[in-house]
């Protein structure tokens, strides 16, 4: 008898995620008899769930908060996974449970998508400097950006990340960020300023040269201020819907063996989702 192949998401709190909305959306299109279930798991019980994860009949899991930091010591994780400093999908390989992040290629896969061309700066700003800030970071330096400049609101924060991801990174007052917006390519906002129920962000998109991309992580809204800005100077732009779409790619592909594709249609559906 075979058994349905399936993941899960593994949160505390879980209810509310888009990922099973898009994870059986490919399961349909691709005629998989599998399913993507979500899993409400309290901290303390975290080690002994992922502990039996293939006896519960899963190929693996995206995990979310509070579980990341757990779930990279918990496994063995990859390049991406030890850089961020957190995971947030598990899968296994060899028979032993591994773990990356998918955050660094679904920033990169959005912002190819969205805005052809972005990676021909020198110089990107990027707002903000907790997990996805190092995602960002290690995801723009892979791809060969030379100048990462880097403001936080907690400025040791920013001196932090430049320890770790070198001279390649470079430390940023935020008071001084309209200093270097005329020289920055790429703006990449991975703060939760703007988002709903947050203060808003305060950047002067104007002083962007007239090339320049700006990417914002927040997806509730779905456009933001700062989005809305850059688009009537008619700057490209990557929302973070986008980047939820394009970070569940490969963990599809790692669970159920076929690479999907983030169409006009999934979009649509998760959008209508996301505004109901």
């Amino acid at each position: 008898m075979s058994v349905t192949p399936a993941a899960c998401l593994i949160g505390w709190p879980a209810a509310h995620s888009r990922s099973p909305l898009i994870h059986k959306y490919w399961l349909t299109s691709f005629g998989i008899d599998g399913d993507y279930r979500i899993e409400a798991v309290e901290p303390a019980a975290f080690a002994d769930f992922i502990g039996h994860l293939a006896d519960r009949g899963y190929k693996g899991a995206n995990v979310t908060i509070p579980h990341k930091e757990q779930a990279l010591a918990l496994s063995a994780p990859d390049t991406r996974a030890r850089a961020v400093g957190a995971a947030n999908t598990l899968y296994f390989y060899g028979g032993e449970l591994h773990s990356t992040n998918t955050d660094v290629e679904g920033f990169i896969g959005n912002l190819d998508a969205s805005a052809p061309g972005w990676d021909r700066t020198e110089d990107v700003l990027v707002l903000g400097a907790g997990g996805s800030a190092r995602a960002v970071i290690f995801g723009l330096i892979e791809r060969g950006i030379r100048r990462v400049h880097l403001a936080n609101r907690t400025a040791s924060r920013t001196q932090v990340l430049a320890d770790q991801f070198g001279a390649h990174v470079q430390p940023l007052a935020w008071d001084a960020v309209g200093d270097v917006l005329p020289c920055v390519g790429l703006l990449v906002n991975t703060t939760s300023l703007g988002m709903k129920g947050q203060p808003p962000l305060d950047v002067n998109v104007g002083a962007l040269p007239s090339s320049a991309t700006v990417a914002d992580l927040v997806y509730v809204p779905l456009e933001t201020d700062l989005l809305k800005a850059a688009k009537a100077r008619g700057l490209q732009t990557a929302d973070g819907l986008g980047m939820l779409l394009h970070q569940a790619v490969r963990g599809f592909e790692l669970w159920f063996g076929k690479r999907p594709t983030v169409t006009a249609e999934l979009r649509a559906l998760v959008e209508a989702d996301l505004t109901k």
